[in-house]
């Protein structure tokens, strides 16, 4: 195992097959970097274009279709002073009649005090909406490239991973990802100091991040959708529009799940998820929105 310190000289505004950045094996560790949203660097300074710039593409050796590939996040840490937000609410998010009553959508800067874990925003946020808010960071985009060859938007997302800006991409999570393309193609970028379920604005504190995370290849392991899991749970996304379509593909995979490693029969399966589910929402901003199907550990346990 291998511990690599990677510099990225090119970002990626998609997620698709390309010339790898750098290759690595079975249980390697990668320390990184990566740019905000709109491609500013850790002095700030604007250093490529596109929506959501990824660092990567990683390639593993040894990774091929039909493998999953599980990326272990173990520090995800803001590396510089300012991030921004978008001030108004998305309109969809709203009733049509409460449209017009929406600010204009411009730019609010936030300071970040690193040493207290805090970002406070500037104006035109006032009173008590103003105090400084405890730190909570998260990748919006993680995943491997898509099957068939395709190149996709890093705005949207798929069965490959992409944006999906769920909040619970944090420090200690482990990522499943199904492989579509040799080597799979990992990539990452679009960090959050701390973003609300559904990314409702548009962005979350949007901000350039250290990153390292660690890679391990299951091979023969085929999934169909990301999953995940960290300290108290197991869960698994749907990406899709409409919002039920994504309940349905993550529920899905949630169920394959339990019955495939959990060795539960179909009616169990069915019992445990009807009983014990849990539901949040990621993206719901994007082309693409992001539901997320979650069991308690525990109750897995119970559950033998």
């Amino acid at each position: 195992m291998t511990i690599h310190t990677f510099t990225p000289e090119r970002y990626w505004p998609f997620f698709g097959a390309d010339q790898p950045a750098l290759r690595v094996a079975d249980g390697d560790t990668v320390i990184t970097t990566t740019v905000d949203a709109w491609g500013g660097d850790p002095q700030g300074v604007k250093v490529t274009s596109g929506t959501n710039p990824q660092s990567g593409p990683f390639f593993i050796e040894g990774a091929q279709p039909g493998d999953t590939l599980a990326v272990t996040l173990e520090r995800l840490a803001p590396n510089r002073s300012t991030g921004y937000t978008r001030a108004a609410l998305a309109p969809h998010m709203v009733i049509p009649e409460l449209v017009p009553s929406l600010p204009p959508n411009s730019t609010i800067t936030w300071q970040i005090d690193l040493a207290a874990n805090t970002a406070r925003p500037g104006a035109p946020v006032a009173g008590a909406a103003a105090r400084a808010y405890p730190l909570q960071p998260m990748l919006g985009c993680l995943g491997v490239a898509p099957g068939g060859g395709q190149v996709i938007s890093s705005a949207t997302s798929g069965p490959y991973g992409g944006n999906m800006d769920y909040r619970g991409f944090q420090a200690g999570v482990t990522a499943y990802f199904p492989v579509f393309q040799p080597g799979a193609l990992f990539c990452l970028g679009d960090g959050h100091a701390l973003q609300g379920d559904g990314e409702i604005v548009g962005t979350g504190i949007e901000v350039s991040f250290d990153v390292q995370f660690s890679l391990r290849l299951l091979k023969g392991k085929r999934i169909n959708w990301p999953r995940g899991e960290n300290a108290s749970h197991i869960f698994t996304l749907g990406n899709a529009r409409p919002l039920e379509e994504a309940l349905q593909y993550a529920t899905s995979e949630m169920y394959a799940w339990l019955q495939e490693d959990g060795r539960l029969d179909a009616v169990s399966a069915s019992q445990i998820l009807g009983m014990c589910v849990e539901y949040e929402i990621g993206n719901v901003f994007d082309p693409a929105y992001t539901v997320v199907c979650k069991l308690n550990k525990q109750a897995l346990a119970q559950a033998g």
